[in-house]
């Protein structure tokens, strides 16, 4: 199968999504798929194969990731270099530009296309976006979407997702761009039901994201070489190893994590890897509340793993996004423990293999962390849950669920 893939978030974007994507690609890749990603760039890869860069931006960017020009250029150069556009069907991975363009161009060659929804949009205006400029940015991304996708549904304020102007905006552009395909893929049941709740018609399938089977591997092979377990121990006497494997920014809420770092009593030690719009802020705050804290930035992949090999608790504590952050998922492949405080990720880690903070307030995770800290044994119970499991979450394992709705859309294009 020859599988188009359209995405605005890949090269030169940490992050969960990009993740995700390369693994599916490399899964897919392996069963004898060829598979093409289309995204913005500034230069071509060097480890990664059949990338095409779109136009983009040279000066425009969103917090340092490359912007790829507005739909309608993207699909005239698209048609221009790939004018039969030989793919068997087009998977789109996000709501802006490139993937707008994608979706044209499905509709154009009259492809079967598949849209995964990653997350809410609504949030990330709500949380990134300053105060007094909320709704112009959402009603502004609003009128550029719908230039491309017709909004056919409206959404107005409520009490339930869309308490602003701004937040009902961009759940109208979620709404629409997912009816605008034939399927819809969601990383989980409770995105499902929420855009159900908004007006979502096309059928949609919970189909997880999945940890890179090259990865187990390498940390496999490392814990075997090394004489290592991969079943965590702390020891009473130790302090609790937290670790932060993701964005340090404002939706993955890192200032108010080390803010409840300062009001643990039981002793701990936090590394974080990873950049972001709040790296030099966490760095500040670190240095002058002086927390037993490594902020480390961006670190190669194998680094990556000798970090997480080391620690007691995986840390992600954003709350409201409907995101299956890849943070969750790669703690259970290396058999680590997770913590979060949005009872939604529940959904996505084994039961027995977490611990939750009864809020997502400051003090309730400082607490529920204190908690764990007095009860070591936890650590190792925990962690023998999510060794048990951690098979499932491998994205050799996802791959046959999204061939079920890929050969679904072969037969509704075949009967078209």
């Amino acid at each position: 199968m020859r599988i188009a893939i359209f995405t605005d978030v890949f090269l030169e974007v940490p992050g969960g999504i990009p993740s995700s994507i390369k693994a599916q690609k490399k899964a897919l890749e392996s069963r004898g798929d060829e598979v093409v990603v289309f995204c913005p760039g500034y230069s071509q890869p060097e480890n990664i194969s059949n990338v095409v860069i779109v136009p983009t931006h040279r000066i425009l960017h969103f917090g340092g990731a490359p912007l790829s020009k507005r739909p309608g250029k993207v699909e005239k150069w698209i048609e221009k270099n790939y004018p039969k556009f030989d793919f068997d069907l087009v998977h789109v991975h996000y709501e802006a530009s490139c993937s707008i363009a994608g979706m044209l161009i499905a509709r154009k060659y009259k492809l079967p296309l598949i849209q995964t929804m990653h997350g809410r949009e609504d949030m990330a205006i709500g949380v990134n976006v300053p105060h007094p400029l909320k709704t112009f940015v959402g009603m502004s991304l609003n009128f550029l979407h719908s230039r491309y996708i017709r909004h056919t549904i409206k959404i107005k304020r409520d009490k339930y997702l869309a308490p602003t102007i701004a937040r009902s905006k961009m759940w109208e552009v979620m709404v629409n761009h997912a009816n605008f395909a034939d399927r819809v893929i969601t990383p989980s049941e409770h995105f499902k039901k929420k855009l159900q709740h908004y007006g979502v018609k096309a059928p949609i399938f919970p189909v997880s994201n999945g940890v890179s089977d090259e990865m187990v591997r390498e940390l496999d092979q490392k814990v075997e070489k090394e004489n290592r377990n991969l079943v965590r121990v702390k020891k009473k006497d130790e302090p609790l190893k937290l670790f932060w494997n993701s964005r340090l920014s404002k939706e993955k809420r890192i200032m108010p994590f080390l803010k409840s770092l300062r009001k643990m009593q039981a002793p701990y030690e936090f590394t974080a890897c990873g950049n972001g719009n709040q790296l030099a802020r966490a760095k500040r705050y670190v240095k002058r509340h002086h927390l037993n804290a490594k902020i480390l930035g961006q670190v190669p992949h194998e680094d990556m793993l000798n970090y997480m090999l080391g620690q007691h608790l995986s840390v992600t504590v954003s709350d409201g996004f409907d995101t299956q952050g890849l943070t969750l998922l790669e703690a259970e492949a290396t058999g680590m423990p997770v913590f979060f405080c949005d009872p939604d990720m529940k959904e996505s880690v084994p039961s027995g293999g977490y611990i939750m903070s009864k809020t997502a307030s400051v003090e309730d995770m400082a607490k529920a962390l204190d908690d764990v800290a007095q009860n070591s044994e936890e650590i190792s119970r925990m962690s023998k849950v999510m060794i048990a499991h951690r098979k499932e979450i491998l994205q050799s394992a996802q791959i046959p669920k999204l061939y079920k709705v890929y050969e679904i859309e072969k037969t509704v294009a075949s009967k078209g």
